[in-house]
């Protein structure tokens, strides 16, 4: 049997009503699930594209509309969608020559996302953009990622605890799984170390200081 350590990055939306006030608090949203899916260097191109996005539909669909905000990962792109319900206002890329104002916020999309477009559905239109993430797959980490390596030996380590879910094909680990056995990996180490002759409290207080160490210059 195989086991794939990996980051599940589920897809999420949001519905919001098109207004000034509300950029702010959806950026505030996007900022923190990536950084939940380990795609923090993102967060600044994806933010501005958020923000022209639903700048375009209060411009040019009107303050108040009801629309939605989709994220998700469409192979190893990150994919962002805002949804609103007219179908004939389409947005425009100008040239980069043109003195215009309006459609400014798309040619700030093309220029900072991977690609972009349009899709008109029955009763809504959806203009989103999309950004490569340089994973090596959906749910994998960027190469060399310290995250990555040690969720692969918590797999390891977890085929040997009741209950992991260890099938005949891979998947991701459960975070909440994932917790229990590196909790068990923890303790475990504990007892080789007072086998050993350590102290153990003092063992916990200089794996303290190295984790504080390691997320000030992560900061």
């Amino acid at each position: 049997m195989d086991c794939t350590a990996g980051l599940l990055r589920k897809p999420w939306d949001l519905l919001f009503v098109a207004e000034p006030e509300e950029v702010s608090g959806l950026r505030r949203t996007l900022r923190s699930h990536l950084e939940l899916w380990k795609l923090g260097e993102l967060t600044d191109a994806a933010q501005l594209c958020v923000s022209e996005l639903v700048s375009n539909v209060i411009t040019h669909v009107g303050p108040g509309t009801p629309a939605k905000l989709a994220v998700s990962m469409n192979g190893t792109y990150l994919r962002i969608e805002v949804h609103d319900p007219d179908t004939r206002v389409l947005p425009v890329l100008l040239d980069a020559s043109s003195e215009a104002e309006a459609g400014r916020g798309v040619a700030i999309i093309d220029a900072v996302a991977d690609r972009w477009g349009v899709q008109i559905l029955l009763e809504r239109k959806v203009t989103w953009c999309e950004f490569e993430t340089g994973l090596g797959s959906l749910n994998g980490h960027h190469e060399g990622d310290s995250a990555g390596k040690i969720e692969a030996a918590l797999c390891m380590y977890g085929r040997g605890v009741d209950g992991f879910p260890c099938a005949a094909t891979p998947r991701i680990m459960n975070v909440a799984v994932a917790e229990d056995v590196a909790i068990g990996v923890i303790a475990d180490l504990l007892h080789w170390l007072r086998a050993h002759g350590c102290d153990t409290d003092a063992a916990l207080d200089r794996a303290q200081q190295c984790y504080e160490a390691r997320s000030a210059e992560s900061v």
